[in-house]
């Protein structure tokens, strides 16, 4: 039987016969130079001796005095080939071929049943100014009236803030069992100002916050429960001006590409022509490239096949995508129902990959690359804040394992991260306040602009009144008859 010590390669005795297996062994001891030369082995089990013991131990295995006579000729040189140099790598390994069924390949199928159990969620923003359809392309793309119809109001005389505000709503959907816990934030009020100086800044503040938000949970004793706030995808609506990105959008843009994951859209591309949308992205991308500015890519595996690699490069081709959003159904000349818009010119449809790019977005932000923007929002972004973050506070990363604690130097760093999470809770008061009496602010005009609507009701009954007075006594001293107003009884002084 063939000895095999783990220690050294196997040595085998001359004129033995060797197996299979034990060629397997020698192969996965000694290396890839191995399994080269022992396809280029003839069957000569001589020469396989020889060859197990010059290679793997120079001991001789012979007994003193015992030769064997075929030994000689296949040592000689004519008859061995050359032999390659010995391998650097000495470890043992030894690989085996499952004979049965064990069961980790259900990993994947565990995976699914824990996901759908748990359900997902996912984080979007939307920027973009004020009636380029971001609520509308937002229920387009799930499918679902999450911003309800905004209603027309006339004219007010509430005063219009003069910040960038950030909503948030949240909804639940489900689709074939899937749940979804979707989060759409809002800006309302970007770029709708006179000076937009530092409109960018509650974007970044909110988007740090969120950072803030889940590394404190990630620093508590329990973590549990800990409920991923962070924005996975920003949807940057660019106005369709068909020349270039104005001063604002680069300005915004470079702002928040190391925060979150850019996804530039051209709203409401109805309105230009094939040409002029193809121009008009062309130019984005230059401005987007000459200032430096990332935004997401579909990353592009090693095991990937080639269809997917064909329509992850289709996707990327379309940025910035050119998208039109509608709610309603419309009738087509054919009589089908479709998700459009109808000009008197014709009938946009928003599913037609050959009318607009909504196909191509939703394909990307929703069936392909939901993940890969969780995972790099996990992986990349917020790993680079939270470095930094920790940097700025003093808090060194150690490579060493065994650490001799500095009381002085501990209470350093826990006395920085007390600082700061003191000075985030003040920002977090003084936001609550801030917002508290603006509300109140708000009930007190509101019951201020009815006090005066009151008053100048009551204002304007007494001055009908007075004018009836006045014509009244006019008519008495001038002599004429008052006018009847209804029977009325006598009096008398008596």
């Amino acid at each position: 039987m063939l000895d095999v010590d783990f220690q050294d390669p196997p040595t085998l005795s001359p004129m033995k016969p060797v197996s299979f297996d034990e060629l397997y062994v020698y192969s996965a001891t000694i290396g890839p130079a191995g399994d080269e030369q022992i396809a280029n082995m003839k069957p000569n089990h001589d020469y396989l001796a020889v060859e197990a013991s010059t290679r793997g131990n120079p001991r001789n295995t012979t007994s003193p005095g015992s030769e064997s006579p075929a030994l000689a000729p296949s040592a000689s040189p004519a008859n061995v080939p050359s032999q390659a140099p010995p391998p650097t790598d000495n470890r043992n390994i030894v690989r085996r071929k499952l004979t049965g069924y064990v069961g980790f390949a259900n990993l994947p199928n565990q995976w699914h049943r824990k996901s759908v159990r748990k359900g997902f969620n996912f984080n979007v923003m939307v920027v973009g100014e004020s009636g380029l359809g971001k609520s509308t392309l937002v229920n387009t793309l799930f499918n679902t009236s999450l911003y309800p119809p905004k209603e027309r109001k006339g004219p007010s005389l509430d005063i219009i803030p003069k910040t960038v505000t950030i909503q948030s709503i949240s909804a639940d959907i489900e689709e074939a069992g899937v749940r979804l816990r979707l989060t759409v934030v809002d800006t309302p009020g970007f770029g709708d100002f006179v000076n937009n100086d530092e409109s960018w800044r509650p974007i970044v503040d909110n988007i740090e916050q969120r950072f803030d938000s889940y590394l404190d949970a990630e620093n508590k004793v329990n973590r549990m429960n800990i409920v991923d706030n962070r924005i996975h995808a920003c949807v940057f609506f660019i106005q369709p001006t068909g020349h270039s990105l104005k001063p604002l959008d680069i300005e915004v843009m470079r702002r928040l590409h190391t925060k979150v994951n850019l996804i530039p859209v051209i709203a409401k591309a109805d309105t230009l022509t094939d040409e002029e949308i193809a121009a008009f992205k062309s130019r984005i991308l230059a401005d987007i490239k000459h200032h430096g500015i990332q935004i997401f890519e579909g990353p592009r595996y090693e095991l990937d096949d080639e269809e997917t690699i064909a329509e992850n490069n289709e996707i990327m081709s379309k940025v910035p995508f050119a998208v039109v959003g509608a709610n309603n159904e419309i009738t087509s000349a054919d009589g089908r129902k479709i998700r459009g818009r109808a000009y008197p010119w014709g009938i946009i449809e928003v599913d037609n990959e050959e009318h607009c790019d909504f196909v191509k977005l939703r394909q990307m932000l929703i069936r392909t690359h939901m993940e890969e923007l969780k995972e790099h929002t996990n992986n990349q972004l917020y790993e680079n804040y939270r470095t930094d973050k920790l940097l700025a506070m003093g808090v060194s990363q150690d490579p060493s394992v065994f650490k001799e604690v500095n009381p002085a130097v501990k209470q350093e760093e826990e006395r920085a991260l007390h600082e700061q999470k003191l000075a985030k809770m003040e920002a977090e008061m003084k936001m609550v306040f801030q917002q508290k009496v603006a509300e109140k602010e708000s009930k007190l005009k509101q019951s201020e602009e009815e006090l005066y609507a009151r008053h100048k009701e009551m204002k304007e009954q007494l001055d009908r009144q007075r004018l009836e007075l006045e014509d009244k006594k006019q008519r008495v001293e001038s002599g004429r008859p008052l006018e009847k107003e209804g029977k009325r009884k006598g009096f008398s002084l008596r």
